[in-house]
């Protein structure tokens, strides 16, 4: 049994009563670690620790190029430690352990990237309308941010969080989710390697109530970065209502993927498994709502059928395997249901819909396709963070995208035509914050990813995100000989 602590003011200790909740391997089904379950005095002593860093520790008298030497310090050390954080998170939260040790090395760009911003951050002079005045603006941190990340991107999400925010000069109190935390803290030792100073990033984890209360609506938290579902981001709102926390959410989304009858078919049909069936669909940006051309549709299900039946599902652990388990029981009960629902209301299973027979143990299923004769099913409407997509007909352009826009979500959206102008057209009327033509689940940090509806609002990444993290102070300088007029005499 692995055993985990906080990390909090550059030491490792347990929650301050003592629980622990137990991680469970999901290939498995075996506990395999233990972390701490933080009390709102941890989460206290952590903000602490993080108000201390900026205003009193060596942190807040850094020049912006001395941070940026620290965060390429620590993208160094990820790409050095990529295998062993890919192994930890792959038996933590069973994501397939390819993807788990790319992504790890991947997000090292992202810290170089904000590294490379954080000198480049730039007040103005200001040509006032007022003599003997010399006015300018500067960006200043914006304090100690509360970054709340969820188990399924965990490295990525939390680089797009934590390298503007330590990029402006802030603090940060990092609180991982309470299923598959472990590799959060197998970060923190990396961080403590690289030689922050003690509170500059503090992590923890816990549930809702009460470390996510505590911690978002903190009198000290002055920006709350959160990704995760809608429903916790509402309690998140309520929260800040009481700190007045500049806020950017990262919520769900059911993403639609629109093929024309002009498209690449291939293509289109790599699209909808990458975007279905990578890391198991479990991924806020999963197209799994797609609307195919009513000319090509059973030639489109009909080769994902066939790719479908081909995937290797098995251990994560394994080179060979290109699909692993669910994280957590409960997302297996729930998917299951949702499939079962979705079939009473008219859809057609074309493929899965269960758990595989070879697994007794293990939170698998099975890539699932079903056939939606409209948009009224379970399915269709609601996230399911699982390998489900739910296949459509439209007739024309018109159709597709009302079709594509029928969602109360909007984060990602792809489409796939040959045709350049009909890529222009559609893209510009889909309601959805990221927009993948003939590709999908493509990221990178110079691109902003964020969401309209109710997939959130903020964007990560991408050079503006940095300003996010600072806030404006205006300077005012009399620059005249005389002394200030009297008030009382009016000119």
């Amino acid at each position: 049994m692995q055993n985990y602590q906080h990390y909090i003011n550059g030491e490792w200790s347990d929650a301050s009563d003592g629980a622990v909740l137990t991680s469970i391997n999901p290939a498995t089904e075996e506990a395999w670690a233990q972390v701490p379950v933080a009390t709102e005095d941890d989460v206290n002593r952590a903000v602490a620790a993080a108000k201390k860093a900026l205003f009193e520790g060596p942190w807040g008298s850094m020049t912006a190029t001395q941070r940026g030497k620290l965060m390429r310090r620590l993208a160094d050390l990820i790409v050095d430690k990529a295998d062993h954080l890919g192994d930890i998170e792959t038996t933590d939260s069973g994501k397939l352990l390819k993807e788990t040790r790319m992504q790890t090395g991947y997000v090292s760009d992202y810290y170089r990237y904000f590294a490379g911003m954080a000198d480049k951050i730039e007040g103005a002079t200001l040509p006032i309308d007022k003599p003997d005045m010399h006015v300018f603006t500067t960006r200043e941190p914006i304090g100690v941010v509360a970054a709340v990340v969820p188990w399924n991107a965990q490295m990525f999400l939390t680089a797009t969080k934590l390298g503007p925010a330590l990029a402006a000069g802030n603090t940060v109190v990092l609180k991982a989710s309470e299923i598959a935390p472990a590799p959060m803290f197998e970060f923190a030792k990396i961080v403590e390697q690289a030689g922050f100073p003690p509170g500059v990033i503090n992590v923890i984890t816990g549930y809702g109530e009460p470390c996510g209360r505590a911690l978002t609506g903190h009198p000290d938290v002055a920006r709350v970065a959160f990704t995760g579902g809608p429903e916790t981001a509402s309690r998140v709102i309520e929260n800040t209502a009481r700190n007045y926390a500049h806020v950017s959410l990262e919520l769900g989304g059911k993403s639609p993927i629109v093929v024309f009858d002009d498209a690449d078919l291939e293509g289109a049909v790599n699209g909808i498994i990458a975007g279905n069936f990578g890391a198991s669909g479990q991924s806020c940006v999963a197209g799994s709502r797609v609307f195919i051309q009513q000319g090509i549709y059973d030639d489109i299900v009909a080769r994902l059928v066939d790719r479908a039946k081909q995937i290797r599902i098995g251990d994560p652990l394994a080179e060979d395997t290109q699909m692993g388990p669910l994280a957590t029981k409960a997302q297996v009960e729930r998917i299951l249901s949702a499939v079962s629902k979705s079939q009473q209301q008219g859809a057609k299973l074309h493929h899965g819909g269960k758990q595989p027979d070879a697994f007794s143990k293990g939170y698998y299923f099975e890539p699932t396709i079903l056939g939606c004769p409209h948009q009224d099913i379970e399915t269709v409407q609601n996230e399911m963070f699982g390998p489900v997509l739910s296949a459509l007909k439209f007739k024309d352009e018109d159709e597709g995208i009302a079709m594509a826009n029928n969602t109360r979500f909007g984060l990602g959206a792809g489409v796939f035509t040959e045709n350049l102008a009909r890529a222009h057209r559609v893209s510009s009327k889909i309601r959805a914050g990221i927009l993948w033509i003939n590709t999908y689940r493509a990221v990178s940090p110079i691109a902003p990813f964020g969401g309209f509806g109710h997939s959130g609002y903020g964007r990560e990444a991408g050079a503006e995100a940095i300003l996010d993290y600072t806030r404006t102070k205006t300077v005012w300088i009399n620059t005249s000989k005389e002394p200030m007029a009297n008030p009382f005499v009016m000119r």
